[in-house]
């Protein structure tokens, strides 16, 4: 008769070693409290940096007298860790708690419902909306990211596939485009296509501007992506008969799918707030242009930077509120596109 034994997990916390480091953290907090009641130390971040040293050291104590030195040691690295952890959040959240909260004053139906054509930025909030912007954005990103995502991947391509003598120019390029002002990319699309073939201001123009920004971070996020695919997949595809494009198109492309999802994400936050380009492209509008090739067309970078412009309170409700919005789209766009990711690497 054969007795089953459950695999041991010494990692995990047991009721003793959770009530220890409660009593830990309160003794911690109690420290801190105590240095600032009897000290001349005072305010937020000198209660901040004390329980965290106080906590570091209590820990550290604690795993030192259960387990040894390396046990303590191990302690004060993951304490730092999670400090470290919570000062990269810290200022991300304050970010979404400042635009949740100044934004939300101005966020009513209308302002989903309502371009600016019956209204003015210096109106009562009840009255126009931001429709028109919303509307210009997704276009603006959409067009952008089906100009620069097909040239960035086939860049990647080149560069991780065929390895041409192009190779190394085609690096510089995409690393010195990197670099490249968006102002300057504004510049260069007004100059060469607004007043020039595209005869005036128009969402082609904004979309090209944002696609040669985009560009290089799809690009550079792609190589990277498919070069860890492993070598010896394209050795299978290749041993069976197929040809590098067909090993490429049936192999790496598929393995690397999720992080060339990845790489359009990155793309679109790089491009989803930038306003300078589009002043020189797409120059704003008060109405809903669906027509990407003629005449103005408003974003909501641009919706924000106009009702700033203005300097009264509810222009910069609205900015907080177009802000909103638009951190919210992005959000929701980076969500499908893991979701869209995950779903086809199952």
């Amino acid at each position: 008769m054969s007795v089953s034994v459950l695999p041991t997990q010494p990692w995990r916390a047991t009721p003793r070693i959770m009530a220890t480091e409660a009593a830990g953290v309160l003794a911690a907090l109690l420290l801190t409290l105590l240095t600032l009641r009897f000290t001349g130390f005072s305010g937020r971040l000198a209660a901040a940096v004390l329980f965290v040293a106080f906590a570091t050291a209590i820990s550290s104590g604690i795993e030192w007298r259960r387990r040894g030195f390396e046990a303590a040691q191990d302690a004060f690295v993951r304490a730092m860790l999670l400090t470290a952890s919570a000062l990269v959040m810290l200022p991300l959240l304050s970010i979404l708690w400042t635009v949740v909260q100044n934004g939300r004053a101005a966020l009513r139906p209308n302002f989903f419902t309502q371009d600016l054509t019956s209204a003015s930025g210096t109106g009562p909030i009840d009255q126009g909306g931001a429709i028109h912007a919303i509307v210009g954005s997704i276009e603006l990103v959409a067009l952008a990211t089906l100009i620069a995502m097909p040239l960035g991947v086939l860049s990647a391509l080149y560069l991780t596939e065929i390895r041409g003598r192009l190779s190394g120019t085609i690096r510089f390029l995409t690393q010195a485009m990197s670099g490249v002002p968006s102002v300057v990319a504004g510049l260069f699309v007004y100059s060469a296509w607004v007043l020039g073939p595209g005869k005036g201001f128009s969402g082609f123009a904004g979309a090209l501007a944002l696609a040669i920004l985009m560009l290089p971070t799809v690009a550079r996020t792609a190589e990277e992506v498919l070069k860890l695919v492993p070598e010896h997949l394209r050795e299978a595809g290749l041993a069976l008969g197929g040809t590098q494009w067909r090993t490429v198109a049936g192999i790496v492309l598929p393995t690397a799918r999720s992080g060339l999802i990845t790489a359009g994400i990155l793309g679109v936050a790089r491009i989803a707030g930038e306003t300078a380009p589009l002043i020189l492209t797409v120059f704003g509008a008060v109405a809903i242009n669906t027509s990407m090739f003629n005449g103005p067309v408003s974003a909501l970078p641009l919706y924000v930077f106009g009702e700033l412009k203005l300097g009264l309170d509810t222009a910069f409700a609205r900015a907080w509120t177009g802000a909103l919005v638009l951190m919210f789209l992005v959000l929701v766009l980076f969500a499908f596109a893991r979701w869209l990711g995950g779903r086809n690497t199952r």
